[in-house]
């Protein structure tokens, strides 16, 4: 949840605003559903979240590619670089930057935690 606060008005065209950002998180897998080289679609709120295992580590990015809306958990994983099955761009899932395509395009990135063996994407 994130909550905007006013500190203070330093006149009528300028307020000092804070950002109280408190992130929640939410159980989304477990580890053992995600095998090392591969990918799972989740939602959560609303928002369609793609989570990675790459070489034991486990990432999350927004499950819809920028540039054609296609769902990237239906492509392929790479080492870290996830490719579109509609066009072929590619992204990297542990900074959710373009690796190749048409566009100056990212993803957006998630916070996933790891609790024993609980994924938690925080929202």
């Amino acid at each position: 949840m994130k909550r905007k606060e006013l500190l203070e008005i330093d006149s009528v065209d300028k307020a000092i605003v804070s950002w109280d950002v408190k992130e929640a998180f939410v159980k989304v897998a477990k580890t053992t559903d995600i095998p090392i080289g591969a990918m799972k679609h989740v939602e959560v709120e609303g928002t369609e979240i793609l989570i990675a295992n790459v070489k034991g580590k486990f990432y999350a990015v927004c499950d819809r590619c920028p540039h054609l809306n296609a769902m990237l958990s239906m492509g392929t994983l790479v080492d870290s670089i996830v490719t579109c099955p509609r066009h072929f761009s590619s992204f990297d899932v542990t900074t959710g930057k373009l690796s190749s395509g048409p566009n100056n395009l990212y993803l957006p990135v998630y916070t996933l935690k790891v609790e024993g063996s609980d994924l938690l994407v925080g929202i």
